[in-house]
This record gives C-alpha cells, structure tokens and sequence, in this order.
C-alpha cells in the first residue's frame, strides 16, 4: 500500500478523534453517492466516467465499524440502485490515489448481507482490484529496503542541521506509520478475498479467475487458493492453480513461501485426484509432477530443491499415480540431455518410495520400477554427456547406500549393476579413465562406496585406472583416487592391491598439493607402519615352522613390496616428513626387530644353515630409514650380533657351500642397509664397540673385495662414526681426511700396478709357448682378479673423494686420464703407461668406472670439470655403451647444477640423447632435462622444446607417459604460451623442411600413414594446451604461414618435405582439436571444487568469452582462410597435385557448421560452392542411408527371432538408392554451371574479401614474384613467455 494512503487514513481518523457514528458516515457517503448517480444520470453514455470515492467515504467503508448490513437497505430506502456503487467502486480501484482502501471497500460490500453480487461484481474492478493487491504488496516491499538503505546506522549524517534534522525525524515517523499500516489493511484485503473467493461468479470470467490465483500464488495467499479449492469452479480453476503455484515450488531459494507451496500441494491439490473425482482435475493432478518436471531448472541446486519438491508431491500420490510418473521418468532418462540430468536426480529421490521397507529381493524383482530405476541409472553413467555421466555416477554411489540398508545381497548387486555385458568394474574403468573430470571424480567416489559394499577384491584393469587417476592433472581427481585406491588396500590388502598402492599413492608425497602430501603421509602411516607395528609383541610358539603362519597376514608381501627401487625414493621421503613431525613410534623399530629375530629363529629351528639365511625382504631396508628417528629403540647387541653374521658371511669366499646358495646381492642389500642403521644410532653406541666396528669398516674398504653397493655405505658409516665419537669437529674432520688419504693412496698404487701389468702383457713376445689348460686358467682368473680389485679402487676413490672433498687426488688424474682417453684413436706417446692399451675393450667395466670417478672429482674441482667436460660431452656422442652414455648423462645433469654456464653451450648435443637407441638412456635423459626445467635451470628455448615432441610418440610406453605429463601438467603451467609460439616452427622440424630455418633433423619425417600419425599426435598434445584465443590464432598463423607460403612459391609444394607440411596444415586445421565451440571456454572449468565459491560467475564469463571467440573464429575464416584456400585450390589444380582431395576434406570440415551461409562465404568462388554443397550432401545423404539400413537389418533381425513374417528382407538398399539420386541431381547442376562457359572469377575480380597481390619490378607477361599476403602477415603476435 502507497504510504500516502495509509498517512491520509491516519489524518481523517486523527480529525475526528474517535470512529464516526454510523449514521453520520453513511449520510455523508449516500449524499455523496446520490450526488455521483445524478451527475452520471445527466451526461451522455458516450462519456460516462464516474470519479472515484473521496478518501472519507473509503475509511468509512473499508473500517471495520461501518454497519455492512444496513449499507444496501438505505441504499433502497434513499432511491438508489446497488448498480451505482459499480462505476464510483472501478474508478477507485483504477485510481492512483487510494487504491488499497478502495479495494478493502469493494471486499466488504461483496461480503455485505444482501449484497447484489451479480449487480456489483464485474471482472475489471475485480481485475483492477487483484492489481492494487499486487502493487501494494510490491510498494510496501521497496519502502522496507528503502528505509533500511537510507538509515544504516544512527550515528551517520552527524553535523548537517538542526532542519535537516526534523526532516528526516518526519520521514522516519511517516515511514513508521506506513509500515505500521501496511500490515493492518493488506492482511485485512487478502483475509477478505479467501472468504469472498469461494461466493464470487468467476467460473464464468476466465480472466478474472486466473488472475485471482496468479495473485495468491505471487503474493502466498494460500487461503485464498484454499478458498478457490472448495468454490464450485475448482475444476476450471485446477490448470490455473498449478501453474501458478510451479514456479513458488520451484524458486531456487529455501523460503517459507516454497515450503508452504509444496506442502499446499502435496496435502490440498494431491488429495483432490482421488478415484470418484472429475476427470479434469483427476488429468491435472497426475501430471503434476510432469509439469513440475518440465520446469525445473537447470542449475545444480535450484534442480535439487526443485526434486525435493517433485518427490514430495509424488509421495502424497496413490500407487497407481506414482507408477506412471516413475514411468515418465524412466522415458524422459532418454530424452534431451536437460530432462536426462532431472531423470537421474529424480531416480535416486524415488528410489526409497518404490522398494518395500524389507524383504529378500530387496523390491527388485524382473519387472519392478525400482530394478528399472537402477538399470536406468546405471546406463546413464554411460551417457553422452559429461554432466549426466557424472550425476549418474554420483547418484549411482548413493543408491547402493540405499540398497544396502534394504539388505541386499551382494551377488543381486552385481547382477543389477550389469548392463549387457558390461560388469559393475568394466564401467568403472571406462569412467576412470573418461575425459570429463568431474566423470572421473564420480567414478573414483563410486569405486570408494562400492568397494566396501560389494565385498570382493577389483580386478587389474580397475586397480590400473585408479592408480593412474593418482596422477591427474586436477587435485580433486588426485583426492578422490587416493580415497579410492586406499579403500581398496584397505579391505583387500593382497600382492597386486599392494603393489599397485604402493606404485600411486607414496609418490603424491611430492604433489604440489600440501593437503594431497599430508593425506599420503597419514595413510602410509596408518596402511602401512601400523601393519607393520602388529607385529611387535609377537612370540615364536613351539610347534610354528612357517612364518606366513606366524607374522599377520599381508606383512611380509608388505615388507618386500615397499623396498622396489621404484618406489623406495619416495618412503624414504615419507618416513623422514613423518619422523620429524614425531610420527614415527618407536614400536616401529622395535617391530622390525622383532621380525628380524623370528624368522632367523624359524631358519635355525628347521635345522638350515645360518650361511644360507636371509632376513625378510624390506625389513633391513626399513629399519635403517626409521632407527635415526628412533635410536633408542634399537638394540645394540642386535646390531652387533648381525653385523657378525652379515660380514663373516660377506667375506667368506673359500668355504663350499650347499645348493642353492642365496644370491650374493641379497646380503649386499642387507649389509648396507644395517651399516645406514649402524650410522643413525652411533650416538647411542659405547666407545669400545664403536672404535671396534670403525676399525673393522676400515679393514673392509682396505681390501677392496667389496661388492660396489656396499662401498659407499661403509664409507659413509665410518665418517659418521668418526664425527660422532670425536670430541670436536676439528678433530673429526682431521681424523677423516687422515684414513681417506691412506685410502686413496692403496687404490691409486692398486690401480696404477694394474696398468703396468697390463701393458707389458701387451707389450709381451708373440712367439711363446702355449700354456697348458690349468696354467691359462689361473693366469685368467688372476687377471680377472686383479681387474676387479681395479674396479673397486676406482670406484672407491669415487665414494672417498664426495666424502671428504678436500682430499688430494692429484695422483690419480693421470692413471683416470689414461683410462678413459684409451679408447680414442689419436696416437699417444708410447711411453706412457698404458698408452698402447684400449681399456674400453680390454676392461669395459674399469673404462666406465673411470669415467664416474672422473666425473666425481670434476664436481668437486672447477678447474678440473673445464678441461673434461668437453670429453664428457664427445664421449655420449660417440660411445657404444649404453651404460657409459647413461651414466655420462647422469654427470652432466650434475654438471649443470654446478657449473650452468660450462655446460649451456653443448644443450643442443645432449639432447640428442632423447633420441638414444636405448630406451633406458632415453628415459634418464628425459627424467634428468624435465627436473632441470622445472628448477629453472635450463630453458625452453633454441632446439629443447622441438627435441622433447618426439618423445610423445616414442616407443616405450613409460617415455609417451612422462612426456604427456610434461606437456599436459608441468609445461602447461610453467611456459602457457610456448606451445603456441612455435607451432609452426614444429610442423616444419618435424616434416625436416629446411625452408623455415629449422636446425635439426626429425624423428617424424616421413609420408607414410604411421609418420602422419606420430606428427599428428604430437600436433593435437599441443593444441590441447592451448586456449581458444590462442588456437585462434594459430588457425591464422596457418593460413598465413604456410597455406599462403604455398600460393606464393615460398614453399615448394613439388617437394615431398613441403607437400608434408602443406598436407599436416590442413589436417590440422580439420582437426576436432582445432575447432572453437562456445562452450570449449566452459569445459576448462567444468570442476566446481577447482573454482571456488566464484563458479558460477567464472563459468558465466568463460561462456561469454567463448561466444565472443566463435565470433571471431567465423569473421576470419570469411576474411582471411576462404579466399587463401581459393587460391591455393587453383595452385594444386594446375599442378594436379593429389593434395587438392586433402584440401576440399579440409574445407568441408571447416564448413559444414555454416552450411546456410555459403552463399556470404564462398561467393567469390560459385564452382568450388557447388562442389562442397555436392560433397556434402552426398556424405550426409550416405550417412543417414547407412542408419537406416543398420536399423532394418537390425528390425529383420528382431523379426526373424519372433518368427516368420510378410515383411520384405530387401529393405537396405532404399538409403544407398536415395543417396544416389540426391547425387546425380547435384551433379547435374553441376555439370550445367560448367556448360555455361563461365570460369571461375579471377582473385583480383572478388568484390569481398580480397587476398592482395603484389606484380614483381619489372615484371611483364603475366609473370608474378612469389609475396606472402602482407594484410595476414601484419598479424599482431601474443605475448610470449619468459621461457621463450
């Protein structure tokens, strides 16, 4: 209600001070309507306006004190008709004045004993009076949000007058008195309307009737629309109501007025459709739901709430009623995608309404709506659609809750959960690995709840998709496959559930993610140490032989599983993030100790010799990473009682042992890995034992006899036990380079004596006797001796020269020297000790270990590392060893760390190594690059980036894995624009086309299908990178670049390498990969959990921006690709090239969404228009005659297995012979415009979109020089990165 109404109220009640009497009031009203009814009598019809009612007369009327009752008989008394209160009341209603009063008035007086409602009712004031009603409630809204607007606090407007002051302390008592009033007459309007809603004639206006429940339902007068319910024209009025009342159920926020919709008609409408009832509001009330269906929304949680409501009407049903509209939802499951999203929210809704409360089958019977429901939902995580697919499978996750609680069995389930011949895992696998990422999150959370209901261990292909689902590109997906994968090894902890666990979820403890490292490290904690602290208190009891039966079941596999080089990196990581975080109990230690003992006593009791003993696979391995945490827990007498055994065993050589010895490379492993355990608690170790086992570590390296895993180790527990027994660091640092210099010495004296040996054997006489067979033979193995002990040496110094870094290796330069250059074939001076000597062929394995020691010593000498890493570098190039390459490859990685600037220049030729016969230097090299670009310290510039596209198709299939990665995660974020900055760069490397400086031959150069292939792998992996801006833009820079180099003569579309990149260029530009869609924008952010609370306005903007994209895609095929293709279709004509098939394929892809603009588009060419206009009818001609001969081969074979029938078999021929006319009626219009005589207009002739051509100085005859088109070639470039 207008404020101004309710203040004159108010004024005209002040005046009189107290109510009017009744008989003054209505004097004073029937003297006013009189005085109307004369003034109206005496005009003429043709103008016949009654003025409204005064202000005065309206209070009266409208106030609850005025006798209603005697209003009519004075009126009759004072000669006055009831009709003439009609045109004063409609002027009123319509007035702009008092509108609210007016209606109030009119109320009452239809309500009045003995009031002549077919004299006094009319549809337009009742029509004007339903529009006061709506703006008043509208009014009364505004002036609420208004105050509150204008006064947020009182403190504010300080300091502006004593007027201003007074003004806005009216205003504020007038709005109080507004907003005082407004709830005294429009509840009183709307009280009135219910009771007068039931009496009024509107079964007879439409119009009027309608209106009336629109204005209920906009203003949740529900009374009224009961009132409407229990009126004689309820059944007219039925399709009104729940039309009106659908958007208030449906509104996308959680109000009252929502909630009283939906109950209003779920306890008033529903009951309404019992049998008995007309059949008109029998119709309306069952499709209730089908029209409540039909409107909901489309976002996610307004088409919640609007299944909320759905569901609840359809509860209020019958059985019949529900039936068929579960029916309707089983036929809109496969319908448009919009009702198949409603379809599988709504199954999982009624779900719980079609299947009994208990019972064996659980209500799915053959046949049932609830064995349909789930069938249903199951095919839709199938669906077409991403969205779908995904809602499907979430539903799907949620519906086994359901069927669980009923107390399904577990086969029943996996019968439902099969569609065909498509099992429940099947499908999981497929989603797993789906190209929609909120499809993979769903599957995985599936997987999650299916697992522990379904009870049964998933197979390989599954296990393989989740653990691959650990490394996708979005952390929500990595979240929920860790879920998945651990709730699998949770309950199924068996030797492949382990090991694929093993393989995916330790290395996430590097994830960018903080929160995806924490939940790794827990669950190693909780999956795998806590198994493993079981078996801490167990005892070995008298009659136990075998310790699968001793230890619990799964933790040996354990064990052995988390030792796999593989993985071992990345639990080393874990272990040390959760030892110092003080997660690492000291039961751990105490339990691998424990472990350790039984089985050496299980050994012994079998009566087995201790020579032959090895301890659980893993468990040496994981004491030693957990015991520098723990070093209290392990005992000393353990450690030495082992280390006994493990070294008298290590340096027993001469002892026959029995068959079936364990491999030497066992106790190796064990030997090092008690050494590190050694080293981590030699703090905790007495002074003597410690000084013993120093001593005997020393003795150890001296006798260089050591298998090379194991020098190291001791190098390094000696240096520690060393610095942690001195008394300062001074003195342990002196007492280190004391034993490493005598080290070094031994090994050098060892090595240089092996060079001498060797050379004057091979400076020996020729002419000798031969030795007899048991001579030759120890002369071989004393040789081969002397060899290894040259091996080790070497290797040794290696190790000794990282630890203790200011040693002096001065000496030893000279024999590596003479070593490692023994293999080239520059003469050297024979004077030199071994200088005649190949080593490389004499001793492959000493020529290798020289380089690593080199190596070695190089990073710790600067001056060193200049002279020799021009060798490093000429040796990967020229060498035939793969394990020197590898290991060479490995130096210079380490090179680069430490001298960047030594090593930038030869970047070009150690990327050659990416294509390395091996497959295993391939992979190292490519490991080893990508981790230096992603510290920064080499760059995507020169030759790296065109060097790593190969490896997207290379052979092995962990190098495609690693790269995709590469390409997909890492380059993505580091370099966005790289891709797009040289892609047609790449397209002219990979096709070994010299023509656009390319600087290096290529692995994908060939014409053959299997080439084309490769490359076009590799193009789409970049196109996938990039955003539709700038495919854009390359779409523009191909046109400009090579399709129009061709037209112009800079590529040599004769030759075979410019034919490769002319026809890859096209089959880009048709590729899918390529094409701009105005939701491409949208798929980019398809994650809500990735967007944040921005989403929806995000995604609105990605829409917005993916329209304006296509927009400019369309304009610059129109004006930059179209006429470079006509152009270049006259070039491959005159020459008869075959490319001229590849290009009209590429036009039709690029055309066929704008088939109806062809005339715009191609209307400087009209015969290459009929040509495509030809092509394409014909092949969607085709196309729609092969379905239809697929569906009747597919109809004859249903009738066949139903019987005999008169149908004809000879039904596949009608598309064939369809497609074939269309064709010749093309050709033929073809065939007429060529007969014309007219030739296709010149380029110069065009009138629309011209492609500018420049004459050469000096040209005549018709001869043209070769230009690019400049207006293309003026293109502004996108910004590029810092990479580049």
């Amino acid at each position: 209600m207008d404020a101004a109404d309710e203040m004159d109220i108010d004024a005209a009640a002040d005046e009189t001070g107290s109510p009017p009497s009744a008989s003054g009031s209505l004097s004073t009203f029937l003297s006013e309507l009189a005085a109307l009814h004369r003034r109206s009598s005496g005009t003429s019809s043709s103008t016949n306006t009654s003025p409204p009612l005064s202000l005065a007369s309206l209070t009266f009327l409208s106030s609850a004190a005025s006798p209603s009752s005697s209003i009519f008989p004075r009126l009759a008394a004072a000669g006055l008709p009831a009709s003439s209160l009609s045109a004063p009341l409609a002027a009123s209603l319509s007035s702009a004045h008092h509108p609210l009063p007016a209606a109030v008035a009119y109320l009452r007086l239809l309500l009045a004993p003995a009031s002549p409602l077919l004299s006094l009712f009319s549809p337009l004031p009742f029509l004007s009076l339903l529009l006061a009603l709506r703006k008043s409630a509208s009014s009364s809204a505004a002036s609420h949000d208004a105050a509150a607007a204008a006064n947020p606090s009182s403190g504010s407007g300080s300091g502006s007058g004593k007027g201003n002051h007074r003004n806005r302390k009216r205003k504020s008592h007038q709005q109080r008195q507004s907003q005082a009033a407004a709830p005294s007459l429009l509840p009183r309007a709307l009280a009135l309307l219910a009771d007068a809603a039931g009496r009024l004639p509107l079964g007879e206006h439409p119009d009027a009737r309608r209106s009336l429940v629109d204005t209920a339902a906009e203003l949740a007068a529900f009374d009224v629309l009961v009132a409407v319910l229990g009126s004689g024209y309820y059944a007219e009025a039925m399709p009104d109501l729940v039309r009106a009342l659908a958007p208030v159920a449906l509104s996308g926020s959680r109000s009252a007025a929502r909630a009283a919709a939906v109950e209003f008609l779920a306890r008033k409408v529903v009951p309404l459709g019992v049998e008995g009832g007309e059949d008109g509001v029998r119709k309306a009330v069952g499709y209730l739901p089908r029209y409540l269906a039909a409107k909901a929304p489309e976002k996610s949680e307004a088409r919640a709430m609007a299944v909320e409501a759905i569901v609840e009407v359809v509860r209020a049903m019958g059985q019949l009623e529900m039936e068929g509209f579960a029916g309707y939802v089983v036929a809109m499951a496969k319908g448009k995608a919009k009702g198949r999203l409603l379809a599988v929210d709504l199954i999982l809704a009624m779900l719980p309404l079609l299947l009994p409360l208990e019972g064996d089958d659980c209500g799915l019977q053959e046949g049932s709506w609830g064995l349909k429901f789930v069938r249903v939902l199951v095919e839709r995580c199938s669906d077409t659609v991403g969205g779908v697919r995904a809602r499907a499978l979430t539903n799907a996750a949620q519906a086994l809750d359901v069927l669980s609680e009923r107390g399904m069995e577990v086969d029943r389930l996996q019968e439902v959960m099969r569609i065909g011949n498509i099992g429940l895992g099947e499908l999981l696998r497929l989603r797993c690995a789906d190209d929609k990422a909120a499809v993979r999150k769903a599957a995985l959370v599936l997987i999650t709840k299916s697992i522990r209901l379904i009870g049964r261990p998933v197979d390989e292909s599954l296990l393989s998709a989740m653990g691959a689902a650990c490394s996708d590109p979005l952390v929500s997906i990595r979240k929920a496959a860790l879920a998945a994968i651990s709730e699998v090894f949770r309950n199924f902890p068996d030797e492949r559930v382990t090991k694929e666990w093993l393989q995916a979820v330790p290395p996430l403890v590097i994830d960018s993610e903080t929160s995806i490292q924490e939940e790794c490290e827990n669950l190693f904690l909780e999956l795998v140490l806590n198994r493993v602290c079981q078996a801490s208190n167990l005892n070995l009891n008298d009659d136990s032989n075998d310790m699968e039966e001793v230890f619990p079941k799964g933790t040996l596999d354990l064990l052995k599983s988390i030792c796999d080089g593989e993985v071992a990196p990345c639990i080393k990581k874990i272990c040390a993030s959760l030892g110092k975080k003080k997660k690492l109990k000291p039961l751990l230690a105490s339990s691998l100790q424990n472990i350790i003992t039984i089985s050496e006593s299980l050994w012994l009791r079998g009566c087995k010799p201790i020579e032959m003993w090895t301890a659980p696979a893993g468990a040496w391995w994981l004491l030693s990473e957990v015991s520098s945490f723990a070093p209290k827990s392990v005992n000393w007498k353990f450690l030495s009682h082992h280390w006994k055994l493990l070294d008298n065993v290590g340096q027993d050589k001469g002892k026959v042992r029995p068959k079936g010895e364990p491999n030497s490379a066992l106790w190796a492993v064990d030997r090092v890995s008690l050494l590190q355990t050694i080293s981590n608690v030699s703090m905790e170790l007495p002074v003597e034992p410690a000084a013993e086992l120093a001593h005997s570590l020393l003795t150890r390296i001296e006798n260089f006899d050591m298998n090379l895993s194991e020098v190291d180790a001791h190098v390094k527990s000696l240096k520690t036990l060393c610095k942690r027994k001195a008394k300062t660091a001074k003195e342990g640092e002196t007492l280190i380079l004391k034993w490493v210099q005598q080290l070094i010495c031994k090994a050098v004296n060892i090595l240089d004596e092996y060079i001498k040996e060797t050379s004057e054997a091979a400076k020996g006489p020729k002419f000798f006797t031969p030795l007899s067979g048991k001579l030759k033979g120890r002369k071989d193995a004393s040789a081969q001796k002397s060899m290894s002990h040259a091996v080790i040496a070497v290797f040794t110094i290696g190790s000794l020269i990282l630890a203790c870094p200011t040693a002096n290796v001065q000496g030893v330069i000279p024999s590596l020297h003479t070593i490692i250059t023994s293999g080239n074939s520059q003469p050297r001076p024979k004077n030199l000790a071994g200088g005649t000597v190949s080593f490389k062929e004499l001793a492959p394995s000493l020529y290798i270990q020289s380089w690593d020691t080199m190596a070695k010593i190089c990073l710790v000498d600067d001056k060193l590392a200049k002279r020799y890493i021009p060798l490093f570098v000429q040796e990967l190039e020229r060498s035939d060893l793969a394990t020197l390459r590898n290991n060479i490859m490995i130096a210079l990685a380490d090179f680069y760390v430490r001298y960047t600037a030594m090593v930038d220049c030869y970047m070009s030729k150690i990327t050659k190594s990416l294509r390395d016969p091996c497959e295993v230097v391939r992979r190292q090299t490519f490991i080893l690059l990508s981790k230096l670009l992603q510290r920064d310290y080499v760059k995507w510039r020169g030759v790296l980036f065109l060097r790593f596209l190969p490896s997207l198709v290379d052979e092995s299939e962990k190098i495609r894995h690693l790269a995709d990665f590469l390409f997909g995660n890492i380059l993505k974020a580091k370099a966005p624009l790289l891709a797009y900055n040289s892609f047609i760069e790449a397209i002219y490397v990979l096709n070994n086309c010299l023509g656009n400086g390319a600087q290096t031959e290529s692995q994908g150069r060939g014409t053959d299908e299997r080439s084309r292939s490769k490359r076009m792998h590799i193009y789409v992996s970049l196109l996938k990178q990039m955003a539709p801006e700038h495919l854009l833009a390359t779409s523009a820079k191909l046109c400009a670049e090579i399709l129009a180099a061709a037209c112009d003569g800079l590529l040599n579309v004769d030759d075979a390498a410019g034919r490769a990149v002319l026809q890859d260029a096209l089959q880009i530009l048709a590729c899918k990969e390529m094409r701009i869609h105005p939701n491409i924008c949208t798929d980019n952010s398809e994650m809500d959990e990735e967007c944040g609370d921005g989403g929806s306005t995000n995604a609105t903007l990605q829409a917005a921006k993916g329209r304006a994209v296509t927009q400019v895609a369309k304009k610059n095929l129109i004006q930059i690709a179209i006429p470079i293709f006509i152009e270049l279709k006259r070039l491959l004509e005159s020459k008869n090239s075959p490319l001229t098939g590849c290009l009209m394929e590429c036009l039709r892809t690029l055309l066929k969404d704008y088939k109806n603009e062809f005339d715009e588009i191609l209307v400087a060419d009209k015969q290459l228009q009929k040509e495509l206009l030809y092509d394409m009818q014909k092949l969607d001609v085709a196309g729609k005659g092969k379905a239809k001969a697929a569906a009747a081969a597919a109809a004859a074979a249903a009738a066949a297995e139903a019987g005999p029938s008169g149908a004809s078999p000879a039904v596949n021929g009608g598309g064939k012979r369809a497609a074939d006319g269309s064709a010749r009626a093309t050709a033929r219009s073809v065939l007429k415009e060529v007969n014309r005589n007219t030739p296709t207009p010149p380029l110069n002739s065009m009138s629309v979109p011209k492609v500018r051509s420049m004459l050469g100085v000096g040209g005549g005859g018709g001869s043209r020089r070769p230009a690019m088109l400049e207006s293309v070639r003026r293109l502004e470039p996108f910004g590029s990165d810092d990479e580049n």
